[in-house]
């Protein structure tokens, strides 16, 4: 049974220390263009729904929103020393709309098959998120900033597909480590 009391940070490092990972990485990586219609960060950028479905799954919404503001929070700041600062505002708000949509939409199809929660909650928040992030990250630029956005939601949505395969390898473990009260 998942508690709805909160964890308590501390018991979240992991999660929280994959959060910062992710995020930090794909602020640096965004701002390198593979092709015409693709970064380098919309590889690693799912990774991130990945850890927020993981600790959804195993500890509840909760813990998944108390790990969603905590990466943000940490993740904001370092990432304004490693990006520049509209890439780090950008990358932030984005970040947590979608978070929270996944969040959202994870809790409501829970109780369905394995895979329906993490792929549609975030194949729906990559939606929010890319289009929030392009927009305040490149409007104005020269850089073709819908034709990037295209191509990483497209990547993004392949990766939340790929990404099904080590949510469903973490599952056995996962449940080993629900607190039953």
């Amino acid at each position: 049974m998942i508690s709805s009391s909160p964890a308590p940070l501390l018991t979240l490092w992991r999660p929280i220390l994959a959060m910062l990972v992710v995020i930090v990485s794909s602020n640096y990586l965004v701002q390198f263009p593979i092709n015409d219609w693709l970064t380098w960060g919309a590889f690693t950028f799912p990774v991130a729904f990945l850890v927020t479905d993981l600790t959804n799954r195993a500890l509840g919404n909760v813990a998944a929103r108390r790990v969603a503001l905590a990466g943000f929070a940490v993740a904001v700041v370092v990432s304004l020393a490693l990006a520049p600062w509209r890439i780090a505002v950008a990358s932030g708000v984005a970040f947590i709309l979608g978070q929270l949509l996944d969040i959202a939409a994870f809790n409501r199809l829970r109780a369905g098959s394995w895979w329906k929660a993490p792929l549609i909650g975030s194949v729906v928040a990559s939606v929010v998120d890319t289009a929030v992030f392009f927009f305040l990250a490149f409007y104005g630029s020269d850089m073709n900033w819908l034709m990037l956005a295209t191509g990483d939601l497209s990547i993004k949505c392949l990766m939340a597909a790929l990404l099904l395969a080590p949510y469903r390898a973490m599952l056995p473990r996962l449940q080993l480590r629900v607190p039953v009260r």
